[in-house]
């Protein structure tokens, strides 16, 4: 009987390894990928306008920052990789995540 059991956990324990493998490897495609269209992206970012327009001096506001950290790195970096966008300074853009205290890679880490 104690064979049997033996036999049964065995199959058991590769089968758990390779389910949490594949949920890894799920959660880590989720951190790395953006799942919106550009211009859902683009609308995320609209209460940061008044941070991200060019020579502003006004610091993202709770609301902007709210929306960053939903946002995520990988659609901002969408964003201020992609077609220029008017009124809009990527520069100021990537330095909201250090802004608003997320912690984001930098997007030339994604590349």
């Amino acid at each position: 009987m104690k064979l049997l059991l033996l036999g049964s956990n065995s199959k058991a324990v590769p089968l758990m390894m390779l389910v949490l493998v594949l949920t890894g490897m799920v959660e880590q495609g989720r951190a790395t990928s953006c799942h919106n269209t550009f211009l859902m992206a683009l609308v995320q970012l609209i209460p940061c306008r008044a941070a991200v327009t060019p020579f502003s001096r006004i610091p993202p506001s709770d609301t902007c920052c709210n929306a960053i950290k939903a946002l995520g790195q990988p659609c901002l970096c969408v964003l201020v990789n992609g077609p220029p966008i008017t009124g809009v300074d990527r520069n100021m853009a990537l330095q909201l995540p250090q802004k608003c205290s997320a912690n984001f890679e930098p997007c030339d880490a994604m590349k």
